[in-house]
C-alpha cells in the first residue's frame, strides 16, 4: 500500500508548527523570502538548523547563491504575512519593515513581525526528492521579549495568545 499526496498532506497537517519565513538576498542584492513550516533545529554544538524549501520555490535561487539565510519565526497576529510569503508575489518585501543582519550570508530580518530570528550560513545543501534542504549554522540572532509565536496547525493559524498562553 502506499501513501498518497492527500493522505500524506493530511498526516503532516496533524502536526502543529511554528510559521517561519526564510529570507535571503539574491544576486543584485534583492530581498527574496518564503513561508515554510519545514524547519527543525539540529544540533546545539555547534547550532545547526534545518529548512526545506521547493525546488519550484522563487526564492532557492538566491538561498542557493547567498551562501546563508535568516529563519525569521512569525509573531502571532501576523496571518497576513504567512499567506503573502507563502505566495509567488515578487515584491513580497514593499511596505515591510526588515533591517539587514550583520552577517553578510543572512537574509533580511523582520524584526518588527518576528518572535524570534535566526541568521545562518550555509553548511550543506542536500536534494531531497521535491525539496532542497539547508543546513545552515546559527551565527546570530535575537528573541523578541513579549511576542508568541504564529502556529500553524490542521491548515489554520492559531495565535498563542488567543487561547491563553
Amino acid at each position: 500500500m502506499s501513501v498518497t499526496p492527500q493522505l500524506y498532506r493530511e498526516i503532516m497537517a496533524c502536526f502543529p508548527t511554528g510559521v517561519a519565513v526564510v529570507t535571503a538576498h539574491e544576486a543584485g542584492d534583492r530581498p527574496r523570502g518564503l513561508t515554510l513550516s519545514a524547519f527543525c533545529a539540529v544540533s546545539l554544538d555547534p547550532p545547526l538548523v534545518l529548512v526545506c524549501v521547493d525546488k519550484g520555490s522563487n526564492t532557492l535561487p538566491a538561498l542557493q547563491a547567498s551562501g546563508g539565510f535568516t529563519v525569521n519565526f512569525l509573531a502571532g497576529g501576523r496571518e497576513h504575512l504567512a499567506v503573502l510569503y507563502a505566495s509567488k508575489a515578487e515584491e513580497k518585501f514593499e511596505g515591510i519593515a526588515w533591517r539587514r543582519p550583520d552577517i553578510a550570508e543572512g537574509g533580511p530580518i523582520l524584526h518588527e513581525d518576528s518572535a524570534a530570528y535566526a541568521v545562518c550560513v550555509t553548511r550543506q545543501a542536500i536534494e531531497a526528492g521535491d525539496h532542497w534542504v539547508f543546513i545552515g549554522e546559527v551565527r546570530d540572532g535575537g528573541v523578541i521579549e513579549g511576542r508568541l509565536p504564529l502556529v500553524y496547525h490542521r491548515r489554520a493559524f492559531i495565535d498563542l495568545a488567543d487561547v491563553g498562553v
